[in-house]
Order: C-alpha cells, then structure tokens, then sequence
C-alpha cells in the first residue's frame, strides 16, 4: 500500500512537471504541490507565479466560491492587463495564434462537444465561464459571473489563478499580451 502510495505521489509529479513544461513554463521555476485524493480525476495544484503570489494547495482544499468571493475576481477580470495594457492595443493573427494554442492542445481542443482536462474552447468567445453542461468546474469558475469576452480573455490568459482564484486551470499564463491576443484571434475563428 505505501508503495502504491509513493508510486502514485511520483507519477502525478511527473504529470505535472510535464504539463507546466507543456504550458510554455520551466519545470525548475515552479512550485508543485502533490496531494493524494480519492478523485484521482481532479486537476493538479496551480504552479506558483513567484514566491510572492501563492496558489491553492489543491482543488479539493480549495474553499467554496461565494458571491462574495466571486465578485472580486470578475472585478479583476475587467482590470487592464498589468502594466495597463489592453487587448485594444494589439491586433491579433489568427495564424500565428493557432501556433500559439499548441501550448494550450495539453487540456484544450477548440472543437464542438470535445472536452479533455479543459472544456472544449469551440465558441468560447462570448460564452459564459462555467456553462457547458457536463464538465466539472471549479467552484470558483463557475461561479464567477464572468462573460469571456475578448478582454476579458485577455485578462484571464495572462494569469488565470490571479483573474479567478481558485479555478482549476493550472496554466501559468501567456506573458506576452501579443500572443494572448493572437491566441483569441484564433479561437475566434472556432465558432
């Protein structure tokens, strides 16, 4: 049993470590915490922006989202991007986004009813966070109030844990707003 238990710790790091570096991100510049559950389905803990920005130990630790709780990440969602950039000040390349969704195709696909560790991004623009029928959001996702619109996707793509905390998603972000804006050009395009 301990030897199951060790085994399983190893290979959900391993997991992790290979979808952070997947999402763009270095292995070495993370922070991964491991937690055996019964749900071996729920996603992994969000890697650490910094050592300043601190995420969730676990979904299942993660405390239920409340309107309260709620409202603050929909205010932080329609906030300018850091540094006040907004997705009004670029002109995305559906082309050159669809290379950068690559990154994203380790949990998403951008096709109609398809869901994989990430619900399907087919329509997304537009949509409500939280809505397709079926895939198990977060607490915090679901309850956030938030329309993906293009700004507010934006947002979102730059450092999701920041824009809605406590969601599931466990990608780091996009850091450049041109590929963020690239990137919903091209799931524009999927509708």
């Amino acid at each position: 049993m301990i030897a199951s238990k060790t085994a399983l710790r190893l290979f959900a790091s391993f997991a992790v470590m290979c979808t952070v570096a997947a999402c763009g991100q270095k292995a070495a510049d993370t922070t991964t915490t491991t937690t055996t559950t019964a749900d071996a389905t729920a996603p992994a803990a969000a890697p650490a922006a910094d050592a300043t920005a601190a995420a969730p130990a676990a979904p299942a630790a993660a405390p239920a989202a409340t309107d309260a709780a709620a409202a603050p990440a929909a205010t932080a969602a329609a906030a300018p991007a850091a540094g006040g950039v907004t997705y009004a000040s670029f002109k995305g390349d559906a082309t050159k986004g669809a290379n950068v969704f690559v990154q994203c195709k380790t949990c998403h696909v951008a096709e109609k009813g398809v869901n994989r560790v990430g619900p399907s991004l087919w329509a997304v623009v537009g949509r409500h966070s939280g809505s397709i029928e079926g895939f198990k959001y977060s607490p915090a996702n679901k309850n956030s109030g938030i329309v993906w619109t293009e700004e507010e996707l934006f947002t979102y793509l730059e450092h999701p844990q920041k824009t809605i905390p406590g969601t599931y998603m466990s990608f780091a972000g996009l850091k450049s707003p041109q590929d963020r804006a690239d990137v919903i050009a091209y799931l524009k395009t999927k509708a």
